[in-house]
């Protein structure tokens, strides 16, 4: 019995620096900040650093840190990344039978290159390769577990959230979902929905599945409700901060301002430390403090994974003495 079963992608991520003065504004679109790159030229880079990451790899490593029995289903490639991360998830203890080695030519293991800079937000060049050709067959049917998280499953791999969510509902297995753009894309969403007892969505992202203006919060909140009744909601805002809607009520948390290292990784911290507090405590102001506090310090270290909270740090979040504000819920 697993207390947690991962899905998503696992990934190789490079993270470099870019330097300042390849940024320019063009003309009329000064919100618009582009890198220019002279083609065939050799470019000086500040720093460079390398790690592991994607939603299905980061959420597995936060819920073992707070201690719970994890496995990860995901695919990865038959190279030395996919063996490298296969290695690194072995050593946190996390159950590595549900990863599928892809052996087809041309498939490689996940990469991200993420260009970042002082003045504007990173850029993600992202290789979806191995893990969209994650086979229905290798998902846990003989493995029991007490809850599901689903990292956003991009590109081919959304066409496996209805098996996956299907599967949890016939063996009583509570579910999270954070979705991504492609499975937002999908039909017959209805039906998804009554399967999924926590929704996850990015402010963006719950504006395009709301068909809100993102500008019309409220709207959105009372659309998100309205959409998904049975379960909890929850919308990140960045350094706004997060709602939740759950039990008729809206909760409304951020934290204090901080110095921000790296953003990689940030929305997986928070997820699965707002799960890990439900687990733990049953208790949303609990799950907020316990998210916020998780997604904090993540991003104030390098690499998606190396500043996530350990059970024995959580005490950090008392220390944070965050303020969640809760209303009742006018529909």
């Amino acid at each position: 019995m697993y207390d947690v079963i991962t899905f998503g992608s696992a990934t190789l991520d490079l993270s470099v620096m870019m330097p300042d003065e390849l940024i320019v504004c063009p003309r009329k679109t000064t919100s618009q900040k582009k890198y220019v790159i002279k083609a065939g030229s050799k470019i000086d880079l500040k720093d460079i650093y390398f790690g592991f990451g994607g939603g299905g790899l980061n959420t597995a490593i936060a819920f073992k840190n707070q201690g719970f029995e994890v496995a990860y289903c995901g695919a990865i490639g038959d190279d030395i990344p996919g063996r490298e991360i296969i290695e690194f998830l072995d050593k946190q203890g996390i159950d590595v039978h549900l990863v599928q080695k892809i052996q087809v030519l041309g498939k490689y293991t996940n990469h991200s290159v993420i260009l970042d800079n002082s003045k504007t937000d990173r850029t993600v060049l992202a290789y979806r390769g191995a893990s969209e050709l994650l086979s229905e067959e290798n998902l846990p049917y003989q493995l029991q577990a007490k809850w599901y998280y689903l990292a956003p499953l991009s590109g081919k791999l959304s066409h496996l959230t209805q098996n996956i969510l299907d599967l949890a509902k016939e063996n009583n297995i509570k579910t999270a979902v954070n979705f991504g753009n492609s499975q937002l894309r999908m039909k017959k969403m209805k039906p998804l929905l009554e399967k999924i007892d926590v929704l996850i969505l990015n402010k963006e992202e719950a504006s395009f599945f709301t068909g809100i203006d993102y500008k019309k919060e409220e709207k959105i909140i009372e659309a998100l409700a309205n959409k998904h009744k049975q379960g909890i909601n929850v919308m990140t805002k960045g350094a706004d901060g997060v709602i939740v809607i759950a039990d008729g009520k809206v909760y409304e948390a951020k934290l204090k301002p901080f110095k921000v290292i790296d953003e990689t990784g940030a929305g997986d911290a928070f997820g699965s430390g707002f799960i890990s507090g439900l687990i733990q405590k049953s208790d949303i102001v609990s799950c907020i403090c316990l998210g916020l506090t998780n997604s904090k310090y993540a991003i104030k270290t390098r690499g998606a994974t190396t500043g996530l909270l350990m059970k024995k740090d959580n005490y950090l979040v008392e220390k944070e003495k965050i303020k969640v504000q809760v209303r009742e819920l006018n529909l």
